[in-house]
């Protein structure tokens, strides 16, 4: 912890950051946050489908319309979240957390019963009105809090943050750990959960000062293992699952702040100029999951998609573009050319200070 402290305190030091780098900070961490969320409770867009959806809007490839409509909703969530972490008059609050989950899962649904009986409404926005549990690996039934405790044991949990974070006795880690450990004890929606736990994560982390972070979920394993040592050290009672003390909480806490280090260090080397860029999926997840389908409509409408990343930051340099359309440099290199020869774009300045603009 004291690690991450010092750390932090450097981190800030080197504040503000060039408008450049922090936009593609902020971009690549939209890209892989939610992509990494969302892959976390099944969603099955691959990397390449989310990185066009959320840069271009492009839906392409096989999946799911439900799952593009749910990944879109999601980013809207992290924004919401951004823009109210940094509001510093408005504090936590329940029908803050409904209103978040009203904006991921969109409109009511219905689902089908885990045995396949029955099926039924899902209401977005409200607190469950039907029991539900998780299956363990041993086969074992693991209650979450049940319909009647719900209100109360939320009630509780927005009254103990806002006191933890008046007080300011917890660690930053600390306190984002036992929230989200706490909340998924609770479980006070009928879907939706792990995604706002790991939202307001970043919540109580941005509101603090601290950069964002990504449960990357080729580590899925690792983290509901971590969740599951909670559980055996609060027990099996909903009560005090939703009540657990920090040492209760400790792998969570761990884990969280191991994270939290690691982007930290990242992030001080990506401002000093010591690495280039900061991915926070796995490269062999970028690599597996970028499907041909996708790559191949990008190489398409190559110069069009240029096009588009230069409205949006005309300073981009072209492994940045590179990066951003999973293709070559040299592929980037000869559209440029062409959008050149067409007279589409026109640099303006040096290759190394200046930029493009657009002409047609």
């Amino acid at each position: 912890m004291s690690r991450i402290e010092g750390l932090h305190k450097e981190w800030l030091s080197l504040l503000p950051l060039e408008e450049r780098l922090e936009r593609t900070i902020n971009q690549q961490f939209m890209i892989d946050f939610n992509y990494n969320s969302n892959n976390i409770e099944g969603n099955t867009l691959t990397y390449g489908q989310t990185k066009l959806l959320l840069l271009f809007g492009d839906v392409m490839g096989s999946a799911r319309m439900q799952d593009y409509e749910e990944m879109k909703a999601h980013n809207v969530g992290l924004e919401l979240i951004k823009t109210m972490a940094l509001d510093k008059d408005r504090s936590l609050s329940e029908s803050f957390i409904r209103e978040l989950n009203k904006v991921i899962l969109v409109r009511n649904y219905f689902k089908t019963s885990r045995d396949g009986d029955y099926r039924y409404e899902i209401k977005v926005g409200s607190y469950k009105s039907r029991p539900n549990s998780v299956i363990t690996p041993t086969g074992e039934i693991f209650d979450y809090a049940s319909i009647e405790e719900t209100p109360s044991l939320m009630n509780d949990l927005i009254d103990w943050y806002r006191s933890e974070e008046n007080t300011g006795n917890l660690r930053i880690a600390e306190l984002a750990a036992m929230f989200h450990y706490r909340y998924i004890r609770i479980h006070p929606f009928e879907d939706g959960n792990g995604r706002i736990a790991r939202l307001l994560v970043n919540y109580i982390l941005l509101r603090h000062n601290y950069p964002m972070i990504v449960i990357r979920t080729d580590d899925r394993n690792t983290y509901l293992d971590t969740l599951h040592k909670c559980d055996l050290l609060s027990g099996a009672q909903p009560f005090d699952g939703a009540h657990a003390t920090l040492e209760q909480v400790r792998p969570l806490t761990d884990y969280i702040a191991d994270i939290l280090k690691k982007k930290l260090d990242m992030l001080i080397k990506l401002a000093k100029g010591e690495i280039t860029d900061l991915v926070e999926t796995s490269p062999h997840t970028i690599q597996t999951e970028t499907d041909v389908s996708v790559n191949v409509s990008v190489n398409v409408s190559v110069k069009t998609k240029i096009k588009e990343l230069l409205t949006q930051n005309p300073r981009l340099s072209s492994k940045e573009m590179a990066t951003a359309l999973s293709v070559s440099t040299r592929t980037i290199h000869r559209n440029i050319e062409n959008l050149k020869k067409e007279k589409q774009i026109k640099r303006i300045g040096s290759d190394k200070t200046g930029y493009w603009h657009i002409t047609g």
